[in-house]
């Protein structure tokens, strides 16, 4: 039995040694070894060949890009949404303290702001406004709670140098869009009232406009004119603005508007790019008083007004901002608005901010109001501001516990 065995393993170890002596022999076959290193560089060869084909085309696209720029596909949007909400603690709820509310500019509900601007060529771009504002149909349909989103604002600007740049508006525009100080993005912080926003002549509706604007070493110039249409009545509007930059950070600006008599007095409907000019004078009525003949030129002049305003601002540091405005109006000069805003910017967990000014006036006690804030900021996008204001409008007197949010993009 051992023997038998022992054959047995004989064979088994013999047939092993000829399976290894074929496999050995078949590997160092020359042939065998050409096909699999055929194979195998072929599979490399495709995979080089597809990451070459994929850097090409990518090196291709920013050739082109660079070669043949096309800015009309740049559209840049940028937009926000702010809410303000207020408990208003007052001694008696009454009209008088109502209208000290409303001069204070504390204006509760939701507004949007969306704008979409294109560069065209260079230096260029065009842009639209889309604006959902509780005010503009609060002052028609009164208190409401949701507003359209509407087409407010078109808007041309044109860099034609370093130093010259020009700006067309064909409706919508405001006295702030053709403000250097400031531009049509959104930058502004808000604090808890209008105190914040600069002097009132630059939140004026002017039409039409356009405008013009040159640069020199330390002053900024710009000149512009405007049509705008009151009810059924067209006025030419003028607005100038002279800006020095003054030492540690230091800015000075002088800003001016005159509105003009208006252009048609007659009950007609025109639209918004229509300027009625007239060459001959007006023919009076045979049966004209001389009562209703004064009385129809003082109610022409009393359109025609300005106001001038001077603001100073300085940067503090990278976030803190110190400013000051005063106003004063044609119609009644020694009537004056003022305000001092002091403010931290800041992008990191908190900021703050705070305002006073008022309205000063010898023929009455004015107007007088204090505001303080403390921003929050959850995200780069959304902002948090509770705060507190304090009102006084001749013998009225109202404390108001405010919260703005602002979300933007």
């Amino acid at each position: 039995m051992d023997s038998i065995a022992l054959a047995v393993e004989k064979l088994k170890g013999f047939a092993q040694d000829l399976v290894k002596g074929f496999q050995s022999s078949s590997h160092s076959n020359p042939i065998e070894i050409l096909k699999r290193l055929q194979r195998e560089s072929f599979s490399s060869l495709m995979k080089l060949r597809d990451r070459q084909d994929k850097i090409e085309r990518l090196f291709s696209f920013y050739k082109t890009s660079e070669d043949n720029p096309s800015p009309e596909s740049r559209t840049l949007l940028r937009g926000e949404v702010d809410l303000l909400g207020a408990v208003l603690f007052m001694s008696n709820v009454d009209e008088e303290h109502w209208d000290g509310v409303d001069r204070a500019g504390i204006g509760t509900g939701v507004n949007s702001r969306f704008i979409f601007e294109t560069t065209v060529g260079d230096k260029d771009s065009v842009g639209i406004e889309f604006v959902a504002d509780r005010k503009r149909v609060a002052i028609n349909d009164g208190d409401v709670h949701g507003t359209p989103l509407s087409l407010s604002k078109l808007f041309y600007k044109a860099n034609a140098t370093d130093w010259l740049s020009a700006i067309a508006i064909p409706f919508g525009a405001q006295v702030k869009d053709l403000d250097i100080a400031s531009d049509l993005h959104l930058k502004d912080e808000k604090g808890l009232t209008d105190l914040s926003l600069g002097p009132s002549l630059l939140h004026q509706q002017t039409g039409s406009a356009i405008g013009v604007t040159m640069r020199m070493s330390n002053i900024i110039a710009s000149l512009a004119h405007s049509v705008s249409g009151m009810r059924n009545e067209h006025c030419l509007s003028t607005f100038g603005q002279v800006v020095c930059q003054l030492p540690l950070g230091m800015k000075l600006s002088f800003v001016g508007l005159h509105r003009g008599p208006k252009l048609a007095d007659c009950n007609i409907r025109l639209g918004a790019f229509a300027i009625p000019i007239g060459f001959s004078m007006p023919l009076e009525d045979a049966y004209t008083t001389d009562d209703e003949t004064s009385s129809s030129s003082s109610t022409t002049n009393t359109l025609e007004f300005g106001s001038v305003a001077l603001k100073l601002e300085s940067e503090l540091d990278e976030y803190k901002r110190l400013s000051g405005w005063i106003e004063m109006k044609q119609a009644n000069p020694i009537l004056f608005q003022w305000a001092v805003n002091f403010s931290d910017t800041s992008e990191d967990v908190y900021g703050w901010g705070m305002s006073l000014g008022g309205v000063e006036s010898p023929e009455n006690c004015g107007h007088f109001q204090v505001e303080s804030y403390v921003k929050f900021n959850p995200s780069k996008q959304f902002s948090l501001k509770p705060g507190v204001a304090y009102i006084v409008d001749g013998n009225s007197q109202t404390m108001a516990i405010v919260l703005r949010s602002n979300w933007s993009l």
